[in-house]
């Protein structure tokens, strides 16, 4: 029995968001979901499949012959997705944990090229894609759910704040007139946000 596939867990696994303004921890993985694909065989017919991968996706292909070259090249470039042949990660787990170590955000799709045709490749490096995708759209929904959650506590406080100091006898009007702007500036992203007047 060939050795294991080394094990990927998705970037979205286990994800905790912090509470709302450390929402933007987030975009790296929401904003890159496109790219170039990194191709790593030594199959003869790899440039073929390159070509047919790129008309498939519109994204750039570069092609590594063996683990090292892939190595390489992910020290040189970010990629969305690697196409990796299962040969390769069989022959040396080691070398194969090492292109997933230097992979960061680019999934790993293992293909047989022994078994596997150019239309499969390109049909299970889709399917990957189109996970990801939603993948992407998830986390978006989330990180943009946090913040607006904190953007609205945020926004309350200044109201109340506001409201309170406006309240105090005597206030310089140069101070009133400030904290006047201060409120409806509140007020003006309480609207865009959505939220009910005193809520």
């Amino acid at each position: 029995m060939g050795a294991d596939v080394p094990r990927w867990n998705p970037p979205l696994a286990g994800m905790r968001l912090k509470p709302a303004f450390s929402a933007p921890n987030v975009w790296p993985l929401t904003c890159n979901d496109s790219g170039m694909i990194l191709l790593i065989t030594p199959a003869t017919r790899v440039q073929d499949c390159a070509k047919a991968i790129e008309e498939a996706t519109g994204e750039p292909v570069q092609v590594a012959a063996t683990l090292q070259q892939a190595v390489t090249h992910l020290r040189a470039a970010e990629y969305v997705a690697l196409v990796i042949d299962q040969a390769l990660v069989e022959g040396a787990p080691d070398e194969s944990e090492r292109v997933l170590q230097h992979s960061e955000l680019a999934i790993p799709v293992f293909v047989n090229f022994a078994i596997s045709g150019i239309e499969r490749v390109v049909r299970e490096l889709r399917s990957a894609l189109q996970r990801r995708t939603k993948e992407v759209q998830v986390a978006r929904k989330v990180a943009e759910g946090a913040l607006r959650n904190e953007l609205k506590g945020t926004v309350t406080a200044m109201l109340l704040s506001c409201e309170m100091a406006l309240q105090v006898e005597r206030l310089p009007p140069a101070a009133q007139v400030k904290l006047q702007a201060i409120d409806e500036l509140a007020k003006e992203m309480r609207k865009k946000l959505g939220m009910a007047a005193g809520g």
